[in-house]
């Protein structure tokens, strides 16, 4: 079994991995001005989102945040992304989708801090917290946001009952994430089971792949440069490098990709249910 597959399905030790991984990345890359700790999108023919200048580098994992952010207007409304990562995301959608508030949260202390050295963008803050217990009174937000980070928590029906508790009623849950074949059952059971109405769902896994392919040159060099030889074969699969384990095993599709767009239920109408008397 390749080791990502372990570290994905080990659940007592899982938290405890990322935790140690995710600010030891923020350290090494933080000179690169790396933003982005997720996989990428792209479509045939290409999505072709208008940028600037300065995001265009982060294309393909742009595409992924808009895709995904899109199912729902955020205009206007409170939003949380749980495990922004390096804050590329939080800052491409704060800007382009003008919603009134974004927070991002992450569990990493490390990238906290330089998503807020980094990203001064007005309407836009960052908290240090965890996605098990999120930090927010019930009700606070409109939309929650979660891209490719869920198969990193020990306790995921956990994660999805907060999400549903801090959602207003009508809010949305815009979410992406990829499990293997052997965790799909699961994977579905807790979504089912989750206090939430499903909307819709989409397969991606050829448009992760082209978004694989457009970022695998640069990431092979970051990897190269900043990662000690005996990590790199981790690297590989974390950065999704063309013909790594993981990039092959979304190819032969011995692993699903999703997109997802719940609702919470909106609040029943005073008196409903109630017997006439």
């Amino acid at each position: 079994m390749p080791l990502i597959d372990h570290l994905l399905g080990v659940c007592p030790i899982r938290k405890a991995i990322w935790k140690l991984w995710y600010p030891f990345l923020t350290r090494r890359l933080r000179d690169e001005e790396v933003l982005f700790l997720n996989y990428a999108f792209e479509t045939d023919p290409p999505v072709g989102l208008k940028l600037e200048p300065a995001d265009e580098p982060n294309r393909a994992c742009i595409q992924l945040y808009h895709h995904v952010a899109t199912q729902a207007d955020l205009a206007g409304q409170r939003v949380l992304e749980v495990s922004c990562g390096h804050g590329g995301g939080a800052s491409f959608l704060t800007r382009t989708l003008h919603p009134a508030h974004y927070t991002g949260l992450d569990l990493n202390p490390t990238g906290i801090a330089f998503c807020r050295r980094r990203h001064r963008v007005a309407g836009l803050d960052f908290v240090q917290g965890d996605a098990g217990k999120l930090p927010f009174a019930d009700a606070s937000f409109d939309a929650v946001i979660n891209v490719e980070a869920s198969h990193c928590y020990p306790d995921f029906p956990r994660f999805l009952a907060e999400v549903s508790r801090v959602l207003r009623p009508g809010g949305h849950f815009l979410y992406a994430d990829f499990r293997f074949n052997e965790g799909l059952a699961d994977w579905e059971q807790a979504l089912a089971g989750a206090p939430l109405k499903q909307v819709g769902t989409r397969v991606i896994n050829a448009e992760v792949l082209r978004g694989m392919d457009l970022n695998s040159a640069r990431s092979q060099t970051l990897l190269v440069r900043y990662l000690p030889a005996w990590m790199q074969s981790l690297g590989r699969d974390f950065a999704g490098i063309r013909g790594s384990r993981i990039y092959n095993a979304l190819k032969e599709d011995r692993l699903s990709y999703r997109s997802y767009c719940f609702a919470k239920d909106l609040a029943p109408a005073a008196g409903a249910g109630l017997s006439p008397t």
